[in-house]
């Protein structure tokens, strides 16, 4: 069986179905058959990204280059577009990867002060959330993992613009950012 040789640092290989990216899409991360022309991408993947072969991991939108292989697509990405591992098909479930945080979002108010109700356009896009899920945090340059400085369970303010967001099985909506995106920790 043949094998692709992948160089460089921070370099990942993932399958993806063809309906295109998006930013909830999971997929399968593969590794070439051949292990002697992959081991040190594994290698080099395992310090940073913990994803193993097989895991469902979700991705940057318009994160890395579409190639075929073995009349298969694949995706070669960096390590670093890797946004988190789900382990169900809710993202409520998944783990951030890195310097990376899961936040639900606080539900934006139906009415103002003045008691006006506003219709789904109007309402401001929310800021504010509870963090669910918080990534091991990004390697200093020792190699040694930098804890992050909030904690599931933390009510925090974000950039508004930050991040991907998603909706959950149930409808919730969440958002994942990095860690340097939230302002303050109200709690």
């Amino acid at each position: 069986m043949s094998s692709v040789r992948l160089s460089g640092a921070g370099v990942a290989a993932v399958a993806f179905n063809n309906t295109g990216l998006r930013p909830s899409q999971a997929s399968a991360v593969r590794v070439c058959s051949s292990r002697r022309s992959s081991r040190s991408l594994v290698l080099r993947a395992a310090t940073v990204v913990t994803p193993k072969t097989g895991s469902q991991v979700v991705y940057s939108k318009y994160a890395g280059t579409e190639v075929e292989y073995n009349n298969s697509k694949h995706l070669i990405m960096k390590e670093d577009d890797i946004i988190g591992i789900l382990e169900s098909d809710d993202v409520k479930d998944m783990k951030p990867l890195n310097d990376r945080i899961l936040i639900k979002v606080a539900e934006a108010s139906d009415k103002t002060e003045a008691g006006l109700i506003l219709t789904e356009t109007t309402k401001e896009k929310p800021s504010i959330g509870t963090v669910v899920a918080v990534g091991p945090g990004s390697l200093d340059e020792e190699g040694k993992r930098q804890p992050l400085p909030v904690s599931p369970g933390s009510t925090v303010l974000y950039s508004k613009y930050a991040g991907g967001e998603f909706k959950g099985a149930d409808g919730t909506n969440y958002i994942v950012l990095r860690v340097s995106d939230v302002m303050a920790e109200l709690s």
